[in-house]
């Protein structure tokens, strides 16, 4: 079986210390824990940054203080910018911290209802973004939240917006408002994109109480597979997990028993194209 990509998004825009005591906020509690999920078998940080009393922000300075931490404690460890941000963040704001020119960066392809709230990204938007992208040299990683925005990205790739190439396309699923993390949407999902865009490698993060289920399908189909903070507070039902690498080295341990390897940095880096 092709080696496995763990990613953990450690940290989120929506997720609170009241929701999650042990939250990694500032840039040394995130490099304390880029470190052990890294030794838990993680390869790319999904990375949101906070002010010190946990206010989301996407302030340049705190992106690159967190940035800086994190490569210190974990040299080459793949660090992967959200440019989400919190629900309601001016697009500007979102886009500016690719001028720090990380590896990798997210691309959200549509609006969807979220939660209460709007997710917002205008189709002029996304195009802005993807070409700031190319601008910075940065790779996109291209986050979908139902099927049709595959559809999109597929005629954004056709029209040479969107040319890194192999693409890298994350299924998030479970957002209230968005398509599930049950296990038949993340096999359609799959067979759709590979049908739209036939290059293209793919991972799934499962929110919430889809987080093992659409877990379990991306790794026994070829996909990779998210997790962490961002996505899912708990170990069991009921039950908070202790960290981040708690919830990575689940993954990696069910990982081995079927004998998925997974992959070094070195592979990572060949699969996502770095």
């Amino acid at each position: 079986m092709k080696p496995l990509i763990l990613t953990a998004a450690i940290t989120g825009a929506e997720t609170t210390r009241e929701h999650q005591p042990n939250l990694p906020i500032t840039p040394e509690e995130q490099a304390k824990e880029a470190k052990a999920c890294y030794e838990a078998g993680a390869r790319v940080i999904h990375l949101h940054v906070r002010e010190d009393d946990g206010t989301p922000s996407q302030r340049l300075e705190r992106f690159q203080e967190s940035i800086e931490a994190i490569r210190e404690a974990v040299p080459g460890i793949i660090i992967q910018i959200s440019t989400g941000g919190a629900v309601g963040e001016p697009f500007d704001k979102r886009l500016a911290p690719l001028k720090l020119k990380p590896e990798m960066g997210t691309l959200n392809a549509g609006t969807l209802n979220f939660g209460d709230e709007i997710f917002e990204n205008h189709p002029k938007d996304i195009v802005r973004l993807a070409e700031a992208f190319k601008e910075y040299g940065v790779v996109p990683e291209v986050e979908v939240y139902e099927s049709g925005m595959i559809d999109y990205v597929a005629r954004l790739v056709r029209r040479g917006i969107v040319t890194h190439t192999p693409l890298h396309v994350q299924f998030v699923l479970g957002v209230p408002g968005g398509m599930s993390g049950k296990p038949s949407n993340v096999f359609y999902m799959a067979q759709h994109l590979a049908e739209e865009i036939p290059t293209a490698t793919w991972a799934v993060a499962g929110i919430g109480r889809w987080h093992i289920p659409a877990s379990m399908v991306a790794m026994v189909m070829g996909g990779h597979i998210r997790v962490g903070f961002e996505d899912n507070i708990f170990y069991h039902k009921g039950i908070l997990a202790d960290s981040n690498a708690q919830l990575v080295a689940r993954m990696a341990r069910i990982a081995e028993e079927i004998g998925r390897p997974i992959a070094t940095l070195e592979q990572a880096r060949e699969i996502l194209a770095l």
